[in-house]
């Protein structure tokens, strides 16, 4: 058997994530309302989200920001929904791609993908699109969702997060476990740390 592209890995990782996020359970739950509710009350503004994957949090800020994605497929998904995304070059390419043009950057279970000397370029990168005193917006999953995903190569806690805001040089804001208190991070596996920052 040929192994396969990586074009294919990211048909198939999107494939994954529709699956998952249209089950029908989860859609007669409503399992993202609380998650909605806590991004919202974050109160991003205009906002750029650097692997948005197929759009849900886009979807959750009511398609108030634009999304980036490297997986094609993702993006093209995204874009189904009628919601703003593009991949890196398609959107260096833009309109959007202009200096202090947002209000945030949110990473949302996107860091611990990324390997330790890979992410600081890539947030500085992009924090150059984000306003002066606009906010930086890292959400990672804690153990039991670091370990669901074979693709994780980081686990970035509260500690870790600390570190690379101060690389930035950012003001640190708060932090906080969601939805539930730190200690259920080891049993539900949808646990996250929420960082929020401000840059200068």
């Amino acid at each position: 058997m040929e192994p396969m592209t990586d074009d294919a890995r990211d048909r198939e990782y999107t494939a994954r994530l529709v699956r998952l996020q249209r089950a029908w359970w989860k859609r007669f739950l409503d399992v993202q309302a609380p998650y909605r509710f806590n991004l919202r009350r974050l109160e991003p503004g205009f906002t750029l989200e650097v692997g948005c994957g197929i759009g849900r949090n886009l979807e959750h800020l009511g398609g108030n920001g634009v999304g980036i994605d490297p997986n094609r497929h993702s993006v093209a998904v995204a874009r189904e929904r009628g919601l703003r995304a593009f991949t890196p070059d398609e959107f260096d390419a833009s309109s959007w791609s202009r200096p202090e043009a947002f209000d945030s950057l949110l990473l949302s279970h996107v860091a611990e993908h990324v390997p330790k000397d890979a992410l600081l370029p890539l947030l500085r990168r992009y924090l150059a699109y984000v306003r002066g005193g606009g906010k930086l917006l890292l959400i990672t999953p804690q153990e039991v969702g670091h370990r669901s995903d074979p693709t994780h190569v980081e686990f970035m806690d509260f500690a870790r997060l600390r570190e690379v805001i101060d690389a930035l040089g950012l003001r640190p804001e708060g932090e906080y476990s969601f939805p539930f208190p730190r200690a259920m991070g080891r049993v539900f596996i949808y646990n996250e740390f929420v960082s929020i920052s401000r840059k200068p």
